[in-house]
């Protein structure tokens, strides 16, 4: 309003409106901790070098530019995959760094003269390659000292790729760095320091060495480093940067839970677990995504579940694991290489996403196909499921020509059976955000019966949008919800201590779990007789 009206004429003045209105707030973002094949800070974040803040990316394209795709080793980069490919938009990525392995296939050369020095470093191009480099040398005439130049042979599937013959360890023409680095297309070589020896001596010793992918997972790293921290920005604990996230998947746990020996880590697996858990619970607007053990039948299922004993509205556990397509198999490989087996959470965050957008966060995820994958690691019958979904274990099913369907939507809580579905769940975390967002103008605000007034409206609105899409249930939006915001919550009590207290009650809809048809005879068209 103008301060002073000093000379006669129209004056215009804009007034704020009686309420302003909510905006539903986004539910479909998922979060992925875990391990990448590589990162690059040009294409992610320059100022982040490592890459271990939670990055935004909204494409599988974008997740390759910026982690690599795909390497041995590693369950992220599929989860992702599965996440984009079932539906989903919005993803952040949160690096752990290995400290050990690159994830790039590459092998260290033993020296002729001593087997334990390291001489030649030999890396794959492709990350995903698996060669075989062949070193031969020329045996030296009777009397002569051994020469120093070898060949090397790049072998791959039992053909000769590339060779490079009379190449040496010293400098000029047919240096083994100059020549490799500039004409080779598959790999690429690093002479090692090696004191104490001769020039012959360092050669690479003769003989055939696979070039195998090391796994970007170190084994220095351990399941609680996934917690990270909030202050440093690292690990689920660095989402805290990340709002807008409503769901949190850990696939790469399975990585660092499974020993060298082959044997798992039960007990690390499911501390990290229920951490997580326990995690999103305390920030009250996000979910984590459980993944079971691999190799579980349905009995261990059961006990993988009891044992994670958690009692929580803010988790689900699915079982069993997924087949996908091997992306890093090389041609000819064998059927068991075609195919990999990878933990569900992924492809279902990418479902959850996809029912958002599609019917609302309202709807159940489940009864949905999974896209992208071949089969299950081990299909669940019905007798099964009998008892793994009281146990609050969602279940994946194969319906023949009907496709693989998530068939379950049951969140961790056991106890308090208003949280069962994981939809009731995120409709309150949709709600409850909604409304803190869009209602920052009121603090400040004169705490009146006006302002009491305006909140009522501001909210009702809302509600009554999401009662007519069918979020709520009822006939009529006074039996969907209510809303009060008075003098009876409103004493001058706590009007003196700055408080508006807003009272909200919401009947949210409920999945059709159990649908039972009741079936008798009827003789209905027989006639009596007087």
């Amino acid at each position: 309003m103008a301060a002073t009206y000093g000379a006669p004429g129209v004056y215009i003045e804009e007034r704020p409106s009686g309420s302003m209105p909510l905006q539903g707030v986004g539910t479909a973002v998922a979060a992925f901790v875990g391990f990448t094949a590589t990162y690059h800070a040009d294409a992610g974040d320059p100022t982040d070098p490592d890459g271990v803040k939670p990055q935004l990316v909204t494409s599988w394209p974008q997740y390759e530019r910026i982690y690599g795709g795909f390497a041995p080793g590693i369950l992220l980069p599929h989860s992702v995959k599965g996440f984009f490919e079932n539906g989903g938009g919005i993803a952040y990525i949160v690096r752990i760094p290995s400290g050990v392995g690159t994830g790039k296939a590459q092998r260290a050369l033993p020296a002729s003269g001593r087997a334990e020095i390291e001489t030649l470093n030999v890396e794959a191009i492709d990350p995903a390659g698996n060669y075989e480099v062949v070193v031969e040398t020329t045996p030296p005439a009777e009397g002569e000292q051994p020469g120093q130049d070898f060949t090397i042979k790049v072998v791959d599937n039992g053909q000769v790729r590339e060779e490079f013959p009379n190449v040496h360890l010293g400098r000029g023409p047919k240096s083994v760095e100059k020549t490799i680095n500039e004409r080779s297309k598959l790999i690429r070589v690093e002479v090692r320091n090696a004191q104490g020896l001769s020039v012959a001596e360092r050669a690479p010793a003769p003989g055939k060495y696979a070039i195998k992918a090391v796994a970007p997972a170190a084994v220095a790293v351990s399941p609680t480093e996934f917690e990270g921290s909030e202050v440093a920005r690292t690990g689920y604990e660095g989402l805290a940067i990340a709002e807008d996230v409503t769901m949190v998947a850990i696939p790469d746990l399975i990585t660092v839970a499974t020993r060298p020996d082959g044997s798992f880590d039960h007990e690390g697996y499911l501390a990290a677990q229920g951490k997580l858990v326990d995690w999103c619970e305390r920030s009250r607007t996000k979910m984590a995504i459980l993944d079971s053990p691999p190799g579980l039948n349905a009995q261990q299922a059961l006990e993988w579940r009891s044992a994670l004993g958690k009692d929580s509205g803010f988790g689900a556990a699915y079982y069993p694991h997924l087949v996908v397509q091997n992306p890093l198999a090389r041609p000819g490989a064998t059927n068991g290489e075609k195919f990999i087996t990878v933990p569900p959470s992924g492809h279902v965050a990418g479902v959850w996403a996809r029912t958002d957008a599609a019917r609302g966060v309202w709807k159940a995820p489940a009864n949905e196909v999974v896209r992208g994958i071949a089969r299950l690691e081990s299909d669940v019958t019905t007798g099964e499921q009998d008892l793994l979904n009281p146990a609050q274990v969602n279940c994946i099913r194969s319906f023949g020509a009907n496709g693989i369907r998530i068939w379950g939507a049951r969140t961790l809580s056991s106890v308090d059976q208003s949280w069962r579905y994981i939809n009731v769940r995120r409709l309150f975390i949709f709600v409850e955000e909604s409304i803190r967002r869009g209602t920052q103008w009121v603090v400040f605000e004169p705490n009146d019966a006006d302002l009491w007034a305006r909140v009522r409206r501001t909210v009702s609105a809302f509600l009554r949008n999401m009662w007519m899409q069918g979020a709520l249930v009822g006939a009529t939006p006074e039996q969907a919800f209510f809303i009060l915001c008075d003098e009876t919550n409103n004493p001058a009590s706590s009007v003196d201590e700055g408080k508006l207290v807003v009272d909200i009650g919401i009947a949210p809809v409920k999945p059709a779990e159990f649908v039972i048809f009741r079936l008798s005879q009827w003789q209905g068209g027989a006639e009596t007789s007087e």
